[in-house]
């Protein structure tokens, strides 16, 4: 079992910055991937970003590229979702997952553990 909990969710401007952490604890000497979703209301819970276990790799959906940047440091068990010129549109409630996998993961269904997820709200 691996348990995930997100932080650093607020409320910000427009073009504002906010990094959200993920600390994990249990089971965490396996290698997990790392993904990042959003799910604003009345929407379907949205891919953001994955990155792999040793970092190496990272995948964004377009919506992100070029304004979040996703890291990890496994000696802290905390991957990281820097959000940089932050739009109303990145309004959601941000959840952070784990996969077990070697690779990157994209689709919800495929991670295995999930955090409660922290709310980031930007007005304009």
């Amino acid at each position: 079992q691996v348990q995930l909990v997100e932080s650093g969710g607020g409320l910000v401007q427009a073009g504002s910055s906010l990094r959200l952490s993920c600390a994990a604890s249990g089971r965490t000497s396996s290698s997990y991937t790392m993904g990042w979703f959003r799910q604003a209301p009345g929407k379907e819970r949205d891919f953001v970003a994955s990155i792999t276990w040793t970092g190496g790799r990272t995948y964004y959906a377009d919506s992100v590229k070029g304004r979040f940047t996703v890291s990890r440091d496994n000696a802290q068990n905390t991957v990281y979702l820097q959000m940089n010129s932050l739009k109303r549109e990145d309004t959601a409630v941000y959840y952070c997952a784990s996969a077990r996998s070697l690779g990157l993961v994209l689709k919800a269904g495929s991670y295995n553990y999930w955090g409660q997820g922290t709310q980031v709200t930007v007005s304009s």
